[in-house]
């Protein structure tokens, strides 16, 4: 029988991996910068990630959910993770956290 699998625990450990994952532009992390929209995970471990990026034409567009993709699948208990962008809403400084905007000096 499988293992019931603590969604909202990977979640939080997907939150981690998210954290260590920084904009080349920013010195902030992609999760504090408000880049992360969702993140949602299946009762089959499978990851799906919503996330955007700073402007369409971010120098990182094509590698960024690329290593996002490939640093969630590293985790043991995921068993598949897909990223998709949107661009709606659009970023804005707004979406970052306090922690982010302090960092920033925008506080």
């Amino acid at each position: 029988m499988e293992q019931e699998i603590d969604t909202q625990e990977l979640g939080e450990k997907i939150v981690k991996v998210l954290k260590t994952i920084y904009d080349p532009e920013i010195p902030v992390d992609i999760y504090e910068l408000g880049l992360i929209y969702d993140v949602m995970v299946n009762t089959d471990s499978e990851v799906k990630i919503l996330m955007t990026l700073t402007t369409p034409n971010c120098p990182v567009a094509e590698s960024l959910p690329m290593e996002v993709e490939e640093r969630v699948k590293s985790l043991d208990m995921v068993k598949d993770a897909e990223v998709e962008i949107t661009f709606d809403p659009p970023w804005t400084q707004d979406l970052m956290s306090e922690e982010a905007k302090l960092e920033l000096g925008l506080l």
